[in-house]
């Protein structure tokens, strides 16, 4: 398994010959420093022929740079109301497309800072990087003469010090988001929860992350009983049963923050007795994004280390299959916090497998120093038709809620262009998931997609805190624990394509590089 990130290097020398191609990400020549004086001339004679320059990435012949080769990816205007940083991302990856179709092999990235956009140039690298990337299969069948797009990705910086961090960081944040992509992105017999399993293992090899996989049944069954019902089917054929995959990190010094976080790993999601049908379940291999997504934060801080951060991970690794085993509307479920849960729709399986993996952490998490709980998860599509493509979203129980969590993230996903939006817990969302009779104390979901049920990817937060007993947990508690849900339905890829690796650089951001960045 190659899990090696592209190669990267840094350069101060903007006619470096070892580069065979410069692509350039600006907002428009004008503005370039003096480092890059050079690169006016050729870029302004081209204006003087088409002033279409700025709207389509275009390439010059321009004598004496690598390759005699100039890309030029402009942003755009930067300074309107609704421009962020991912004009720079979004410029990059172009301008590395463009690069790839000229022929060039060892490109050489450069994007000068920017007076609003101090971050930029790790934008921009990030943005080149999700162009560059190679699915594992491919890799693995080895169908491409080399595992990499390109022999090596350069990075231009003013100074040397600049360099060497904007390599370092790339490579760190590059490497979480391919061990994201590779258990998202993969189809579901390459990402089956077993084999999602040896990836981690393998990932994690002489790493500070400790990994513990959960296989048995019976353990299972009896720790983890809303999630054992989603496996009962899948179960039956031994390369599609369960998995829970437990991650831990612990960095150097007295522990100030310990982060517990459970994504949602449905390996395949035919939505079971309630079978999405009409053309629905193409696509539904991603739907283990979540708990890719704690593999990809845990690949971060196995690269950077960061001190005084706790970090537990549980990955809820399930394939929510159908067939005569399949779990059905109408069963009653005792969860590990002992309510007793309602089915109302199978395909309303993410939060089942979560439920109980939540419910440890709350468990464990009174003993922790400053506990924060998250779920993460690709869990409704009502998150896409409420924020469209391309946005998480994340929202707070009541402690969280006061300490600012949701808010925080938001600001730091602004950082470097993993965005995020609000969302808000209500008081409708709690009676939403109220037993409905006096069998059950829980109803787990409608019968209705949650695209067609209002605040529909509000509520599962709520079934969440309830079903796991956090809401036991909430401000009026003697032990109030912070918890945020986020769903990133819309924010981890499109398909066809290839996954974003969404939330991940917004948690580096907020907890690892908050003071760097």
């Amino acid at each position: 398994m190659c899990t090696s990130v592209q190669p990267l290097e840094w350069t101060t020398d903007l006619k470096n010959q070892s580069f065979d191609g410069i692509v350039l990400v600006t907002e428009n020549h004008d503005s370039l420093p003096s480092e890059l004086e050079c690169l006016k001339a050729p870029l302004q004679d081209y204006s003087d022929v088409d002033r279409g320059l700025g709207e389509e990435v275009v390439v010059l012949k321009v004598p004496g740079l690598p390759g005699n080769r100039l890309v030029f990816a402009s942003t755009g205007p930067v300074n309107r109301d609704y421009d962020d940083v991912r004009r720079f991302s979004d410029a990059a990856l172009n301008g590395i497309k463009r690069a790839l179709k000229a022929g060039m092999q060892r490109p050489l990235l450069v994007s000068p800072p920017h007076k609003d956009y101090k971050n930029c140039s790790i934008v921009a690298a990030l943005g080149a990087l999700q162009a560059l990337y190679m699915p594992l299969e491919v890799r693995e069948a080895k169908v491409k003469p080399s595992d990499q797009k390109v022999c090596v990705l350069g990075l231009w910086a003013a100074q040397e010090a600049e360099g060497r961090r904007l390599v370092e960081l790339a490579d760190a944040l590059e490497s979480g988001r391919l061990a994201c992509r590779d258990i998202g992105g993969s189809d579901p017999e390459r990402m089956a929860a077993p084999r999602v399993a040896d990836y981690v293992q393998e990932l994690f090899t002489d790493s500070p992350v400790q990994v513990e996989v959960v296989s048995n049944l019976a353990v299972l069954e009896r720790e983890y009983p809303c999630l054992a019902a989603v496996n009962r089917c899948a179960n039956c054929v031994p390369r599609h049963q369960g998995r829970v995959i437990k991650l831990q990190y612990c960095g150097a010094g007295p522990v100030t923050k310990t982060l517990m976080l459970v994504g949602k790993g449905i390996t395949y999601d035919t939505g079971g007795a309630d079978i999405k049908a009409g053309g629905f379940m193409a696509g539904m291999h991603r739907d283990k994004c979540g708990a890719a997504a704690v593999t990809g934060f845990f690949q971060i801080l196995a690269k950077l280390k960061p001190k005084h951060l706790k970090v537990i991970g549980s990955m809820a690794m399930v394939r929510n299959s159908v067939g005569s085993e399949c779990y059905v509307a109408d069963e009653l479920v005792v969860s590990r916090a002992g309510r007793r849960v309602r089915v109302g729709n199978t395909d309303a399986e993410g939060r089942m497998v979560m439920v109980d993996l939540l419910c440890e952490m709350k468990e464990k998490a009174v003993q922790e120093t400053s506990p924060q709980l998250f779920t993460i998860a690709t869990l409704t599509g009502h998150a896409i038709r409420a924020m469209g493509p391309d946005y998480s979203i994340i929202m707070d129980n009541g402690p969280a809620h006061r300490n600012n969590n949701a808010a925080q993230w938001q600001k730091a996903g602004e950082v470097l262009g993993d965005v995020f939006e609000v969302s808000m817990i209500r008081r409708e969302d709690y009676e939403f998931h109220k037993g409905k009779s006096e069998y059950e104390d829980i109803l787990q979901c409608n019968n209705l997609p949650s695209s067609a049920t209002p605040r529909g990817h509000q509520t599962p937060a709520a079934f969440l805190i309830m079903a796991s007993g956090l809401d036991k947990h909430g401000v009026d508690s003697d032990t109030p624990l912070p918890y945020s849900h986020v769903d990133i339905a819309g924010s981890s890829g499109p398909f066809p394509g290839v996954p974003t690796g969404a939330p991940i650089i917004t948690m580096a951001t907020n907890y690892i590089l908050s003071d760097s960045l």
